[in-house]
């Protein structure tokens, strides 16, 4: 297999070539050049031909956000991965970045003690995110749970799935585009909560819940310790902790912890899913939308273990088909959709046990009709 083509743009010259030294260091990758800032590095790229740019935000004459824009015109299916501060502003931008079409971002290594540490934080972030966009592997399917025994006169499965009291969500790379999509197209009168793991950063997650909250029907929030879990509202696991989902009294809440890493994340979306179980049962429909890794694909045999059904994300759409993919090849997945096709999905199955099968009503109507149905 030839070397992935590897551009990187940025204003500092000790960037570049920690950058450029951490790439060149691994074989599947050649950096065949670098920019100073934007319009530099569209100069370069007919005559170089990368297969991925590594693009700094804050940059003289041309920013990173300008010379987004104007790469997406030219080039509109070159990866783009984002380098950015862990800060308010760098997450602002960062999600500006997204929505202008960048792929992925990374974090600039900050409080690192020694350029070795930070060519390994450079590299242990950017070189899975490089592979995964630009390359097509099979997905990884972890080991699952064994199915539950069945008796040997067992009845056949019943014909009309349990109704859906939760829908649970997970995402990683290309997510937010794909989670304002789907949660963009779910109406106010949702009859039921949705939880949501985006792998991101601490402070990302907040400023991500804001910008979904001032443009869905459904009210999304950041998941604080002890948040109810309640029909239309959503609630976004923050970044660096675990979400779970307990029942207390009666009542669904949600607990944040800091708990061991699952896929080498937090939040997990395994761990998020098997609280669902552990919280509703079989009554929980999960979806798993793009993103690299496999993370999510042992939460989703949980759920379809316990009696619930999984939905995915197909590879035409996904940015990366690696946790949908992951979950389709085990076999959990209901039905794989294209990301148009997602949200009309899950209304679709919201409303058996409902009003007697009844649609749930599209979204079309003011942000004042959020009201919860009773369930």
């Amino acid at each position: 297999m030839s070397r992935i083509k590897v551009l990187v743009v940025d204003d500092s010259v000790v960037v570049r070539r920690l950058v450029g030294d951490t790439l060149a260091g691994d074989p599947r990758l050649d950096v065949v050049g670098t920019a100073a800032n934007g319009k530099v590095a569209l100069a370069k790229i007919p005559q170089l031909n990368p297969d991925l740019v590594t693009l700094d935000v804050e940059m003289p004459v041309m920013d990173g956000l300008e010379t987004l824009r104007q790469l997406r015109k030219l080039y509109p299916r070159l990866p783009v991965v984002m380098f950015s501060t862990l800060t308010e502003r760098g997450a602002a931008t960062t999600l500006d970045a997204l929505e202008l079409g960048a792929n992925d971002y990374v974090a600039k290594p900050a409080n690192v003690g020694s350029v070795t540490q930070s060519m390994e934080a450079v590299r242990s972030e950017l070189v899975p995110k490089i592979l995964a966009l630009c390359t097509r592997t099979r997905p990884v399917v972890p080991s699952l749970p064994a199915p539950l025994p069945q008796p040997a006169n067992a009845p056949a499965a019943p014909v009309v799935p349990p109704r859906v009291d939760l829908l649970a969500i997970g995402a990683s790379t290309g997510g937010p585009d794909a989670l304002s999509v789907v949660l963009g197209a779910l109406p106010a009168s949702l009859p039921v909560p949705v939880v949501v793991v985006q792998h991101m950063p601490p402070v990302f997650t907040k400023q991500f819940a804001d910008r979904l909250d001032a443009r869905c029907a459904v009210k999304v929030s950041e998941a604080v310790p002890g948040a109810p879990v309640r029909p239309g509202e959503v609630l976004i696991a923050p970044g660096d902790f675990h979400m779970r989902l307990r029942r207390v009294a009666g009542r669904v809440q949600a607990t944040l912890d800091q708990g061991t890493p699952e896929n080498y994340c937090r939040p997990a979306v395994d761990v998020l899913f098997r609280s669902a179980v552990e919280a509703y049962g079989g009554h929980v429909l999960g979806v798993v939308l793009t993103g690299m890794g496999a993370d999510g694909a042992r939460g989703s045999a949980e759920i379809v273990r316990a009696g619930g059904s999984v939905l995915v994300q197909d590879e035409a759409t996904s940015v990366v088909w690696g946790m949908p993919g992951a979950v389709a090849a085990a076999g959990l997945a209901t039905q794989q959709l294209p990301l148009a096709g997602v949200a009309p999905a899950v209304l679709t199955r919201l409303a058996v046990g409902r009003r007697n099968g009844a649609p749930v009503t599209p979204p079309g109507s003011s942000r004042i009709e959020r009201t919860a149905w009773a369930t």
